[in-house]
């Protein structure tokens, strides 16, 4: 199995814990080489770009539009692994920016496939159609060309620059200029600096869209909403058949049993009264059966003493020795509430088949509820389709909760339950108001201007020896200093989108720091 290498801010220390000079240099020198790691993809990324370019412009120029499709998909691809890069040695994870991918075509009752007005007997043309169309109007397709077009620039600048930087100040004190040892120390003091600021600019680049994450949500609700309704009549017919298997099927009963009484009543008081001793017992037990009924609805420890002591009553009526300990300081709503203890309940049961020892810890982390259950099993556990597992995930995905599930070979077994948005928020959200939200602005605003025009238009303006020197900075400054002045302004562009998108709360950066 390939194990990937832990990411750059890992090791990075808690803030109450002491800080290890040792650690830290270990962290900028693992700055250094994830960039020259991620630098490495650009042998990758200008051949498809160069492809992809290719195909985008015989699809519009000669209208070769077989060529789009494929073009943008290679993109798409070169995107996902710079994603996967980043969330692997940055520590920044990037959600994918697609909108939606479409349905396949339907096929009408007269065995014809209708796109438009024109209809087909075969749904290839459809298709394709809809794939088209799905990456013309995804303005994710044109900011990642963007991307692609920019990125090599911005990648040599952020990434590859403290290493270019040793390289350089090395060289000139081998010719002499002691003063260039500054060049190196600058450099590795701020590797991790810079590869941060190139994962927050790859997140503004490659990340999604406030639309796009709410289409997203959108889908995401609706599949919910289907589930929780299938859920819902599921839990109603099983609700039913005990009904009218249980209870139902007793009172019946017991009304037969009366009717005889009172037919005997007059010619055998004896028997007449056995047969309602018999028929006092046998509503005694509908009632037990209804009672029983209603806990598995909804346990009244659950609404009268909270998650807590309905989980500490499940433990003591299990048949394992389990240990819970709860850490909350205030009460979920009722049905979050109640996802949590049947999901607890059913892994409470599978534990009772194969371990012995359970411990639950009950917790909150910010907004999220998280339940850890851990049993001393044989491990091996997974969910299948169909079983209590997956009726857990979906359960829990109702309060868009997660099943995190650990159960190697020879336990123990891990099962983590956690609903993000289970409790009340602690502090409140941060309002784009006064000086935050004027840098904000600022940096959204003005950070094109040296990261393109300033740096990456000019640098070519230098490497093809343009006579205009037209507005670039750059071009007016002695020869030493324009490329200098170029990287300089591809950094400083780079950073205040980075700070555009921190500002924003596009990326936490304290999120992005392991402790």
């Amino acid at each position: 199995m390939y194990l990937s290498p832990p990411p750059l801010y890992a090791s990075v220390h808690c803030p109450h814990e002491p800080g290890s000079p040792k650690l830290e240099a270990m962290k900028h020198i693992k700055a250094l080489g994830y960039g020259v790691a991620l630098s490495a993809v650009v042998l990758v990324q200008i051949p498809a770009a160069l492809v992809a370019i290719a195909g985008v412009l015989l699809s519009f120029i000669l209208g070769m539009v077989f060529l789009f499709p494929p073009s943008i998909r290679l993109i798409r691809a070169v995107a996902r692994l710079d994603r996967q890069l980043i969330h692997r040695w940055i520590g920044i994870k990037i959600g994918e920016p697609y909108n939606p991918k479409p349905p396949p075509p339907v096929r009408q009752r007269d065995g014809w496939y209708r796109d438009g007005r024109t209809l087909y007997r075969k749904p290839t043309i459809p298709a394709f159609n809809a794939r088209l169309n799905w990456f013309l109007r995804d303005p994710a397709t044109y900011r990642e060309l963007v991307w692609l077009l920019i990125d090599p620039w911005t990648r040599a600048v952020l990434v590859a620059g403290p290493t270019l930087l040793i390289g350089y100040g090395f060289y000139q004190v081998w010719l002499g200029n002691l003063w260039a040892l500054a060049f190196p120390v600058a450099a590795v003091v701020v590797a991790p600096l810079a590869l941060r600021i190139y994962g927050f600019y790859a997140t503004g680049m490659l990340g999604p869209t406030a639309n796009t994450q709410l289409i997203g949500q959108v889908r995401h609700l609706n599949q919910v909403r289907v589930e929780a309704v299938d859920s819902q009549a599921a839990e109603l017919r099983r609700i039913e058949r005990d009904l009218h298997d249980g209870a139902q099927a007793r009172m019946v009963a017991v009304g037969m049993t009366i009717g005889a009484a009172e037919q005997l009543i007059t010619s055998d008081p004896a028997a007449a009264k056995a047969l309602l001793a018999k028929a006092r017992e046998a509503s005694a037990t509908a009632l037990a059966e209804l009672r029983q009924l209603v806990r598995g609805i909804h346990p009244p420890v659950l609404a009268e003493r909270g998650l807590g002591d309905a989980i500490r009553a499940l433990a003591l009526d299990s048949p394992l020795k389990v240990e819970v300990e709860v850490d909350l300081d205030e009460r979920p709503e009722s049905p979050v509430e109640s996802a949590v203890y049947f999901s607890v309940a059913e892994l409470l049961a599978n534990a009772s088949r194969h371990a012995s020892n359970v411990a639950i810890d009950i917790s909150r982390r910010d907004r999220a509820l998280r339940v850890t259950v851990v049993d001393d099993g044989p491990g091996g556990a997974r969910s299948n389709p169909g079983g209590g597992l997956a009726g857990i995930e979906r359960r829990l995905a109702t309060f868009d909760g997660v099943l995190a599930l650990t159960s190697p070979p020879g336990g123990p077994t891990v099962a983590t339950l956690e609903l993000p948005f289970a409790l009340s928020t602690e502090t409140p959200e941060p309002k784009h108001t006064g000086w935050r939200g004027m840098l904000m602005a600022l940096c959204w605003s003005v950070c094109w201007i040296p990261l393109i025009p300033q740096g990456i238009v000019a640098g070519f303006f230098l490497i093809f020896g343009a006579p205009t020197k037209s507005w670039f900075l750059a071009l007016y400054m002695p020869e030493p200093l324009q490329w200098p002045t170029v990287f300089g302004m591809i950094a400083l562009g780079a950073t205040m989108l980075a700070g555009g998108i921190v500002l924003s709360g596009s990326v936490n950066p304290d999120k992005a720091v392991s402790c």
